[in-house]
């Protein structure tokens, strides 16, 4: 069973930084499609971005531009940086891990809040 613990939330200020990880406790292989969404206090989970197999990412339109996920298989961990975050960036933010045959995995969350 792999668990997934997500860490670097946090509060900033409107254009402030973070950069979130997500370790995973078991290996991380290049098939896994990794990625990251959010939910909103009243609104709906999204999709922030994912990364797969040779690096290929996906990236929500309002977060295109302004944050990057990485994967690091060696260390079983992916990361998101989010840069010049905006008040409605504020969201629980958690990482997803998708491989074939299996059902999803998913972290606890981490809050980000991004005040004005």
């Amino acid at each position: 069973q792999v668990q997934l613990a997500e860490s670097g939330g946090g509060s900033v200020q409107n254009g402030g930084s973070l950069r979130l990880s997500c370790a995973a406790s078991g290996k991380i292989f290049s098939f896994d499609v990794m990625g990251w969404y959010r939910q909103a206090p009243g609104k709906q989970r999204e999709l922030v971005a994912t990364i797969g197999n040779g690096g290929i990412t996906n990236y929500g339109d309002s977060v295109k531009g302004r944050f990057t996920i990485s994967r690091d298989n060696a260390k079983n961990t992916v990361y998101l940086q989010m840069n010049s975050l905006k008040p409605e960036d504020t969201a629980v933010y958690y990482c997803n891990i998708k491989r074939p045959l299996v059902p999803a995995y998913w972290g606890q969350g981490t809050q980000v809040t991004v005040s004005s």
